[in-house]
């Protein structure tokens, strides 16, 4: 038997998050890990908002991961850590929208076991090897490497074991092209471990050790060690070779020391606290993360204490010897699990609890009023420099990625009287806590909404040539006219369009490379590039019901049950076909079990019922009971199968293609409005958490490039659907306090929730 488990949203915490080029284009992107996904984001350069681009099931516990490139290479891989007993360096394809594993590794047993390796990756900045390491005693080096074929290739594991030590974190140290080295806080804990008057305990000193991968020797050595004085909680690297002075900054309590081999002396400073600050003073003060930049001319570190403060940290270098640590304070953002920041001037943090932003680094902070501290400036043991802590100055938020991490509390009720009940949650930690109401459905931003003169019957949007960018009309069919409005930075109505205005319209669509076409229901209207227009005129007194048009094929169906066809030549001309079928029963035949029957163009002017010349599609049908059918067209015969049904409503459905993502998807409209769509691999139908549409087109403008446009009642509306892939919309109530739990009040419908103090909130 196979389990296989599916969560109604996936998880919004973040645990790790790296940055890179891993298309292999000049792009910064971003991969993080949400506990047993891993996921791609693509920040966009001009307008700072962060697009999902693939997410994908790990089947296990992501523990850690790095990215790497190799020397001269294009594009970076990404490493990943996990409880399964193997390392895994995975690349992204961008002509796949996927990662694909290049190289797997097994070392040991799975699970999350403290001496099996995976809880710790480290990569030698000239992407030479990589060490992997356990919490306790085990460590081992890959050396990376390429091929006759320039193929990625991964030699045995070098070990570099150590029983009774403790690891508490590892970094790559950038040395050039020197033999690769690995720096690692640890501590040996094997002379308390076997002292039985406990007195070891406490002289036991906590290391800095460095491994030297021999390129030669082929195996790797534990070079030097040296102990600590403070307890240091993470190391960061600092460029080395042509780029800086090498070694590692030890953030430890309280303090922060620059060490490195040879001549070099420690230079330490101690970390600033907050004037007037409310907490313990008495409570030591740590580092918890840091984003380091590098370019060809310059470096600077970011680190964030555990008050979420972050100083821009430099140093000052004479000859490769670093003389002096300069700290500056530079914003407050939310305590993050891990930073980012990306050469296209962006600051991703991702937050230990809360939601996730994006910041515009706005300003570097060398030339403001803000006081500079540094380690050459003298002060007595145990004390430490003061700053006054304020809003951003030098970021600013452009985005935001909700995140329900931690939730303390949940409950299901419809207090809304939605008929579809909702899910209550308390979530945050201290004043960002917030109770959170999730609706089912996709959230909808109103982009324009605007009165008409009646109430319409349909609207869609065209280009006036093939190759633009951006849609050029919207037009709007009322029951006895038609409006034309023109997209451009407003929306205005227009006459000359070449539109029929005095009908209704039942179809109008772009025609070939730069033609327009209109269908009412008399007739046909071609509005050639140059405002020429043909127009073809139904015969008798029959009228056209229903039409199907494409880029160069019209199908009509007139009273009767007769199919008239259409398709245009080399020259732009429209020409009817001689050839009519003949249907067995009228469209409006109110049949109690529907048929559906496919027909193609044969490429001779005529209908045949199959083809052998289908792509991979997708049939979905909409019926008047409120039901969706979603069906496959065979790709030779034309045989619909694999048939799926979901209700949607208590009205009849109606369908309409839009754009999507990039991709096509139906928006299908009942008493309720759904969006059927593909999205990270996966086929999502999701309702909108909006008000009931009756009529849309897909809408394409400089300011909305992927939206939709829609009528309800008298209304028109353009609208954009941002956060794609999700299941819930939310609605956030602040909170001051960490909530604990909250309770139903059945009578007034009220939530009440346990805190410092209780609040009752409506």
């Amino acid at each position: 038997m196979h389990l296989y488990a599916l969560t109604l949203q996936k998880a919004s915490t973040i645990n790790h998050a790296i940055h890179g080029n891993f298309s292999g284009s000049k792009q910064q992107e971003i991969v993080i890990s949400r506990g047993k996904i891993i996921e791609l984001l693509r920040p966009d350069p001009n307008t700072g908002k962060v697009f999902p681009l693939l997410a994908m099931e790990m089947f296990g516990v992501i523990r850690d991961l790095i990215a790497f490139r190799l020397t001269g290479g294009a594009k970076d891989y990404v490493v990943v850590g996990s409880d399964s007993g193997r390392i895994v360096i995975l690349e992204y394809m961008p002509s796949k929208n996927t990662f694909e594993r290049i190289h797997q590794e097994t070392f040991g047993k799975s699970g999350c076991r403290r001496i099996v390796p995976g809880q710790y990756l480290a990569v030698d900045p000239k992407g030479r090897a990589i060490m992997i390491g356990a919490v306790e005693k085990q460590k081992l080096v890959y050396i990376l490497n390429r091929d006759a074929a320039a193929r990625l290739t991964i030699s045995s594991p070098l070990e570099a074991h150590k029983s009774h030590t403790l690891v508490y974190h590892t970094v790559g140290v950038d040395v050039g092209f020197e033999n690769p080295m690995f720096a690692c806080l640890e501590m040996d804990y094997e002379d308390a471990d076997s002292d039985p008057t406990g007195e070891a305990v406490h002289t036991t000193q906590q290391t800095l050790t460095f491994y030297e991968l021999d390129l030669g020797l082929n195996h790797v050595v534990r070079k030097y060690s040296e102990p600590l004085e403070e307890h240091g909680n993470f190391l960061i690297p600092v460029p080395g070779g042509s780029d800086g002075p090498s070694g590692v900054l030890v953030c430890s309590e309280n303090y922060i020391t620059y060490k490195n081999f040879g001549d070099q002396p420690d230079i330490r400073m101690p970390i600033p606290r907050r004037k007037y600050d409310l907490d313990d003073p008495e409570r030591g003060m740590i580092f918890v993360c840091s984003a380091t930049h590098k370019t060809k001319s310059m470096f600077f570190f970011l680190v964030q204490t555990e008050q979420g403060d972050i100083f821009k940290v430099t140093m000052e270098i004479d000859e490769d010897m670093v003389t002096e640590i300069r700290m500056k304070y530079f914003d407050t953002v939310p305590v993050a699990a891990a930073m980012c920041v990306l050469k296209t001037g962006f600051l991703f943090n991702a937050s230990e609890f809360g939601n996730h932003y994006l910041y515009q680094i706005a300003h570097l902070g060398d030339d403001d009023d803000e006081p500079e501290f540094s380690s050459a400036m003298e002060l007595e043991e145990g004390t430490t420099f003061f700053f006054t802590p304020r809003g951003l100055k030098n970021l600013v938020l452009v985005d935001e990625m909700e995140s329900l991490a931690p939730v303390m509390s949940c409950q299901i009720a419809d207090l809304a009287n939605e008929d579809t009940p909702q899910l209550y949650a308390a979530c945050g930690r201290g004043p960002r806590s917030s109770m959170r109401v999730l609706r089912h459905g996709l959230e909808v931003s109103e982009m324009a909404v605007s009165e008409l003169p009646g109430n319409p019957n349909a609207v869609w949007t065209v280009k006036t040539q093939s190759q633009d960018e951006f849609d050029s009309y919207i037009v709007v069919s009322f029951i006895n006219a038609t409006l034309v409005l023109s997209i451009g930075e407003t929306v205005e109505e227009v006459t000359d369009s070449g539109f029929l205005g005095t009908t209704p319209t039942l179809s109008c669509s772009q025609l070939g490379e730069e033609a327009l076409l209109q269908v009412y229901t008399d007739g046909i209207r071609h509005i050639r590039a140059d405002k020429r227009v043909n127009e073809w005129k139904t015969p008798g007194k029959k009228t056209i019901v229903k039409c199907a048009v494409n880029e160069r094929q019209v199908v009509i169906a007139l009273t009767g049950g007769e199919i008239v066809y259409f398709e245009m030549d080399p020259s732009g001309q429209l020409n009817e076909y001689t050839e009519r079928k003949e249907m067995s029963s009228d469209y409006a035949s109110p049949a109690r079990h529907a048929r559906v029957t496919v027909y193609c163009g044969d490429g001779h002017g005529g209908l045949e019922s199959e083809s052998g010349r289908l792509g991979g599609l997708f049939l979905n049908i909409g019926l008047s009971n409120g039901v969706l059918l979603r069906t496959v067209l065979d790709l030779v015969t034309g045989d619909l199968s694999d048939t799926r049904t979901r209700y949607l409503g208590s009205k009849a459905v109606k369908l309409f293609k839009v754009r999507m993502h990039g991709s096509d998807a139906v928006l299908a409209m009942s008493s309720r409005s759904w969006l059927s769509y593909s999205y990270q691999s996966r086929f999502h139908l999701t309702p909108l958490s909006y008000e009931t549409l009756e009529y849309a087109s897909s809408f394409s403008s400089e300011q909305c490039p992927e939206g939709i446009v829609a009528i309800s009642a008298n209304t028109l509306r353009i609208l954009a659907l941002e956060k794609l892939g999700a299941v819930f919309n939310q609605v956030a109530t602040p909170l001051q306090y960490t909530p604990r739990k909250f309770v139903i009040h059945p009578q007034s419908n009220n939530l009440v929730h346990h805190r410092k103090r209780s609040q009752c909130f409506h």
